[in-house]
């Protein structure tokens, strides 16, 4: 909100949207548990930090493991010091279990670092390494093939529970899709949970999506962001002229490695970060500016 906001931080109603909880909510944190600790502006606004919307998502997540919400806030407020190692440990772990196709171990590593580190730490250094690890052994043998399609429709099959009624809320809808052809739906999946952390609602159409039923469902519900992603620039370079005219009824961006520079340059449209993290921090902070 320009002159009423420093980076990263934001007035109540704005910071509201943002975390998908109501000021009214969010105001009786603050006052029964300390929950929030808002700076001030030059200008005498009470703003709220990062450090306040991770506190909330830990609150939330608190809420969601059947916590009271004393004891929820008690959590939430608690220092967080991740050991050195730890994830580094759980990754060597997450790729043992899945060698072994072990898909309760899979379970459990990922329950144990859920609860104790976020969705966005798990994603970036547990999920996602394990997957492209598990990608580079594809490439090296049978037997990678096999192991990594257990460990892709396992993870899938998790994230998309973690995504249960992420189209609620009153944030901005984001509207996602693979192009036509294109079955790979992890990363967008992992992207569209980083985003609803930041108070987004997500309508997720998944793999293989034709671009005019994309086109159709934005008109019908005014996305404030539609992305499209693929791992084959052939299969985007194929839908160019149906991409352009896509571009012209919703702010539209382009996601993943088919996604280049120079294709998103020629269809005048945004090309997101390959880091599904930084991709969502970068949406969640600022709105797509014309291209």
């Amino acid at each position: 909100m320009a002159g009423d906001s420093e980076y990263g931080a934001h007035r109540i109603g704005e910071f509201a949207r943002r975390v998908g909880v109501s000021p009214e909510l969010l105001r009786a944190w603050e006052r029964r548990y300390g929950l929030l600790q808002p700076v001030r502006s030059q200008g005498g606004f009470r703003l709220y930090t990062d450090a306040d919307a991770e506190r909330v998502r830990r609150m939330r997540r608190a809420l969601d493991d059947g916590l009271s919400a004393a004891e929820a806030a008690r959590v939430a407020v608690a220092p967080v010091r991740p050991s050195e190692g730890l994830l580094a440990d759980a990754l060597a772990r997450l790729l043992d279990a899945i060698a072994r196709y072990d898909e309760a171990a899979v379970h459990a590593v990922l329950d144990e670092n859920l609860a104790a580190f976020g969705i966005e730490a798990v994603l970036r250094e547990l999920i996602l390494p394990a997957l492209t690890a598990i990608g580079t052994q594809w490439q090296a043998d049978e037997r990678g093939i096999s192991q990594e399609h257990f460990a892709s429709n396992l993870i899938r099959g998790r994230l998309l529970a973690l995504a249960r009624l992420w189209g609620r809320g009153t944030g901005p809808l984001a509207l996602l899709a693979c192009v036509p052809g294109e079955q790979h739906d992890i990363s967008l999946i992992a992207f569209g949970l980083l985003l609803r952390s930041h108070g987004w609602r997500i309508l997720f159409l998944g793999a293989n999506t034709p671009i005019a039923t994309v086109a159709r469902t934005a008109e019908e519900t005014h996305p404030a962001l539609a992305v499209l992603t693929s791992f084959d620039p052939e299969l985007l370079e194929s839908q160019a002229a149906a991409v352009r005219r896509f571009g012209r009824i919703a702010p539209l961006a382009l996601a993943g490695p088919g996604a280049s520079e120079e294709l998103c340059r020629r269809l005048r449209v945004r090309r997101l970060n390959g880091d599904v993290v930084t991709a969502a921090g970068e949406v969640a902070r600022a709105p797509l500016a014309p291209v």
